[in-house]
């Protein structure tokens, strides 16, 4: 094993995110003795999770704990859960991200939210004396307060849920979008949620998307509408459906492929109609309801709601002042990209990947989990997991150890890529949608707690 010193080595290394891959690089850091700062911008670990907590992973508990947190865990009593069963988001928080926060005590901080990122006195333009200086971290609280903090290291884990694509086809708000926003959830809705129930009973809805978590919205709807006479889905889709697009019995991720199941039945039953090859432009209101205008101008019936799933993106504003080197279209690290090309690749063919394909110009500073992925649907927790432990060898100057790949997956079939539709259209599918945001199927169960992605 080659060591190297680090620069202000008495420095933590500052983690942003107090999800899955956050949480499990400052476990992977503790192992080797650095000294992890989690920033997490919630009030509790797993805040991005709990959004989405009743929506049920596509992966199995098995699937979804990092071994070396499962270390951390093990002398506190923790219970771990059935390995062969599906937790749900709210499962995942509070059954074991809560409890692997609570276990690294200290190295967590509630409450702040990183608003910028930069070396201490050097600007992105500064090269002298750049790599020598540490990193400066400006923080702002719950409560309105600026704090600034040093650290040697900086890995940014905070995935891509706070930005959700748009409705427009073109990657911009469609025209009356902003001011239709009331109408408009970017979300799988909790229709075990009365106020959310009553929003969408005996209405008529749009569903914007053609990823896991559309197929779970439409399964949803379908079962509403046998309960709520009038409740119907358009299921709007940017490009045409395929032999491949319900995945079914070809998707070797048994509950995933369940869910694609119902979303076929939805539509077969007549519960949702299909209307393919429509790229938004517009949305025009009149009074309560609102027509989609596509960019061919053709137009849908009028709808009472509009579910958009069309993706989500990274927020790199606050990283504006590191060197970073990001594919173009993916908005991913550079190396990183081609191994996980939507167009190309499921969540079962990226190569794992560590520290070497995760660097950028900026020494020392990585994006890790979903964020690593910029606009690519296709992360599995796993490849998060497995990035975190690379990247903490890598900190500690282990660079044998941060080189071995010690994570195989398996195919996991139908996720994407050109398989998925006619042709590939990656910004349809939804930001984590194929494998790691939620989207929804338990079988046999109430449809708003279905089988989720596999993050």
């Amino acid at each position: 094993m080659s060591e190297q010193q680090p620069a202000h080595p008495t420095l933590p290394v500052a983690v942003i995110g107090a999800g899955p891959v956050g949480l499990a690089t400052a476990a992977h850091l503790l192992e080797r003795d650095i000294e992890p700062l989690v920033l997490e911008a919630g009030p509790d670990a797993g805040a991005a999770v709990r959004e989405w907590g009743h929506v049920r992973l596509f992966s199995t508990w098995e699937e979804v704990i990092a071994p070396a947190a499962e270390k951390l865990l093990a002398p506190t009593g923790w219970e771990r859960p059935d390995g062969r069963t599906y937790p749900s988001g709210a499962d995942w928080a509070d059954r074991y991200l809560q409890p692997l926060a609570d276990s690294l005590d200290e190295h967590v901080r509630y409450g702040v939210r990183v608003t910028g990122v930069s070396r201490a006195g050097r600007d992105r333009v500064v090269d002298a004396g750049r790599e020598e200086q540490p990193f400066t971290l400006h923080l702002t609280t719950a409560d309105g307060r600026e704090e600034r903090i040093l650290a040697r290291a900086v890995v940014d884990a905070s995935g891509t849920w706070s930005i959700p694509n748009p409705l427009g086809g073109d990657g911009l708000p469609a025209l009356g979008e902003r001011a239709a926003a009331d109408r408009i959830s970017y979300r799988v809705p909790d229709l075990n949620d009365p106020a959310v129930r009553a929003r969408y009973a005996g209405r008529r809805t749009a569903v914007v998307g053609s990823g896991a978590s559309a197929f779970t919205v439409l399964a949803a709807l379908a079962a509403l509408a046998g309960e709520e006479p009038g409740t119907h889905a358009a299921w709007v889709l940017r490009r045409g459906i395929g032999s491949d697009t319900f995945g079914g019995e070809a998707d070797q991720l048994p509950a995933r492929g369940a869910l694609g199941l119902r979303a076929k039945a939805a539509v077969e039953d007549g519960y949702a109609t299909a209307v393919t090859g429509f790229r938004t432009q517009a949305i025009e209101r009149d009074g309560d309801r609102l027509t989609l205008v596509a960019d061919d101008d053709r137009r849908l019936e009028p709808v009472d709601e509009i579910i958009a799933l069309t993706g989500l993106r990274p927020d790199l504003s606050f990283l504006d002042e590191l060197r970073l080197g990001l594919d173009t279209r993916l908005q991913a690290p550079t190396a990183v990209a081609p191994l996980i090309d939507p167009n190309v690749h499921s969540c079962g063919t990226v190569y794992p990947h560590g520290a070497k394909e995760l660097a950028h110009p900026e020494p020392d500073v990585y994006l890790l989990g979903m964020k690593s992925y910029g606009r690519a649907p296709t992360f599995l927790a796993q490849t998060g997991y497995e990035q975190a432990r690379s990247v903490a060898a890598a900190l500690a100057g282990d660079h044998e150890a941060a080189a071995r790949v010690e994570l195989i997956l398996a195919e996991t079939g139908v996720c994407g890529g050109s398989g998925l539709f006619d042709e590939p259209d990656t910004a349809e599918n939804e930001g984590g949608g194929c494998c790691a945001a939620p989207a929804t199927v338990q079988i046999g169960a109430a449809p708003t707690t279905a089988a989720g992605g596999g993050c």
